[in-house]
């Protein structure tokens, strides 16, 4: 079998197991009647605006929906990683389901237009945990890493089509029925969202420490700091706010392209949209294939350019066919940027901050793409529609030019792990029961050691401060002297000095030349106590060689120091 064969036997299996996995199953069906009701929302609500005020008001109502939630969005990542997250995912939907409802009604009654424009920002600012907590949820329900990028994939597999089905179905809509029937049916939506959140149990989820009012700003602060230490969350943080931008402008640019250029009338924004949903489903099954890829920054930074080129293009050009294909390419760009940088983010962050490294991505986003839409008018007041287009869509290819070597860096300090790491980790019972997601974070952070023979690895009194497993080679482990066992590859040690905090209750010594992967005490610690299943496992390992061999029977495997 050909290398490229197996690897979309490999995705098929994937993206087969998500759907097998009750828990992801769910998560995926209430994030697509949920991003698919967000898209309707939108259209209808941007039609609303447009009759009102023109293309400026839907700009400045752009940037008032998106702004203030982007600023809670770190505060919303805090939640969701200190309560359960699929309990965020309920109550977020539920304060929907009521503001949706009542702006409906309110456009229904011919309220106040200010009216449903606070209606309208409060639906965004209560729908921002929703998002980070469902990006930091799936890997705790994913039960392999190839599953996790898998799942990213149907994700935005999912949202390419929410982006087709959400603005046809309200482009149909706003040509039969009222803009308020519209809304209220998005509402309906919502609520099918909040039935599937009802399916969503974590099989163990970790405990997490309550919030109190004295810490939310400090622990907000964790997500921005925990990405400006990294230099490559930075760059990939950076170029993915900068496409988002582009993102806001083109909201604004489809409306005022499908109305005055293209002469389409209301209709035509739900079918640029539609179209910009259709090449995003093309380029969902795309990247498909980066299931296991190791290297994702090379997709992202395609995707990233195909926010860009197709605007060049339709500055130039707009017959109405090309128009559809660009507007398309920007959909596959779309797919390609979201599943490489969220499969990097997860891989790169520790599950405790995930939630709030996404709620800081996404008040960016959020913010970014309200920017963008309240610049877009700006520039085609200033230059044109056409000039605005192909200025907007230049400074994309740009940045990637500028950021490339930075870029590629990303894949290696966010790299998936080999396989010999992850069959080490699930052949050991303390890590055995932890989720796909962790289960990468944990093998990126084993350091390998290539031992001598006569090496000491550890040494008894002294103060422990690393786990080890055994990759190849043997090690005799003694105690006062006297020889216990003979350790081989798939055997571990080191576990009670950081469990107990202890001293090494035994000295390791290379007999043949060896290989050992070792994980930091740190983060060993944050891997088993953050996850009930190994915590126990671990436990139960550090009871059994405490009592003794002779009392337990256990083998090697089981000798610790």
């Amino acid at each position: 079998m050909t290398p490229v064969r197996a690897r979309i036997g490999e995705s098929a299996e994937a993206f087969r197991n998500v759907f097998a996995n009750k828990g992801l199953r769910n998560l995926e069906l209430a994030w697509a009647a949920s991003i698919v009701s967000t898209w309707a929302y939108m259209v209808a609500i941007s039609v609303y605006a447009y009759d009102i005020g023109g293309e400026g008001a839907v700009g400045v109502l752009l940037l008032l929906r998106l702004v203030p939630a982007g600023l809670l969005a770190p505060f919303a990542g805090v939640v969701a990683d200190r309560y359960p997250r699929e309990r965020v995912l309920f109550f977020t939907n539920l304060a929907r389901i009521a503001l949706i409802t009542a702006s409906g009604v309110g456009v229904l009654v011919d309220v106040d237009a200010a009216v449903v424009y606070a209606l309208s920002i409060g639906v965004s600012i209560t729908n921002t945990p929703f998002r980070p907590a469902q990006a930091a949820l799936t890997p705790s329900l994913a039960r392999s890493p190839s599953e996790l990028t898998a799942a990213n994939a149907v994700a935005s597999t999912i949202e390419s089509l929410a982006g087709f089905v959400g603005p046809a179905l309200a482009g149909i809509l706003l040509g039969v029925v009222d803009t308020g029937v519209v809304l209220l049916l998005t509402a309906a939506l919502v609520a099918l969202s909040t039935l599937y959140v009802l399916g969503v149990h974590p099989v163990e989820p970790a405990t997490r420490r309550g919030l109190e009012a004295s810490t939310i700003a400090s622990e907000a602060v964790v997500g921005f700091r925990t990405i400006t230490r990294d230099s490559s969350l930075r760059v990939l943080v950076g170029l993915f706010t900068a496409q988002t931008f582009v993102a806001g402008a083109v909201q604004v640019y489809i409306v005022v392209i499908a109305i005055q250029l293209l002469d389409l009338g209301s209709q035509g924004v739900g079918y640029l949209n539609a179209a910009v949903g259709v090449g995003a489903l093309v380029g969902g099954i795309l990247a498909l294939s980066l299931t296991g890829a190791k290297r994702l920054s090379a997709p992202f930074m395609l995707g990233v350019v195909l926010w860009g080129a197709p605007l060049i293009a339709l500055g130039l050009w707009q017959p109405l066919a090309l128009s559809l294909i660009l507007f398309g390419l920007l959909g596959v760009g779309n797919s390609l940027v979201d599943v490489a940088a969220f499969t990097l983010v997860q891989r790169a962050v520790p599950d405790e901050v995930l939630a709030r490294v996404f709620g800081v991505i996404q008040m960016l986003w959020l913010a970014s793409v309200g920017i963008g839409a309240i610049v877009a008018p700006a520039l085609i007041s200033a230059l044109g529609l056409e000039s605005a287009l192909i200025v907007t869509g230049a400074s994309l290819p740009l940045l990637v030019l500028l950021t490339s070597r930075k870029l590629t860096h990303i894949d290696s300090s966010a790299a998936a792990p080999d396989s010999t790491r992850l069959r080490l980790l699930t052949s050991t019972p303390i890590f055995a029961p932890l989720p796909g997601g962790s289960l990468e974070h944990v093998a990126t952070r084993l350091v390998p050691l290539r031992l001598d023979p006569s090496t000491v690895v550890v040494r008894e009194g002294d103060e422990g401060d690393r786990f080890y497993i055994v990759a190849e080679g043997e090690l005799t482990v003694t105690q006062d002297g006297a020889e216990l066992t003979t350790l081989g590859a798939g055997d571990v040690f080191g576990e009670i000095a950081l469990l107990k905090e202890v001293p090494r209750t035994a000295t390791v010594v290379a007999k043949t030349h060896a290989v050992v992967y070792a994980l930091d005490r740190d983060d060993f610690l944050a891997a088993v106590t953050g996850h009930p299943q190994s915590a126990e496992a671990a436990e139960n390992v550090v009871s059994a060689r405490m009592a003794g061999p002779a009392a337990t029977g256990y083998r090697a495997t089981v000798i610790g120091s």
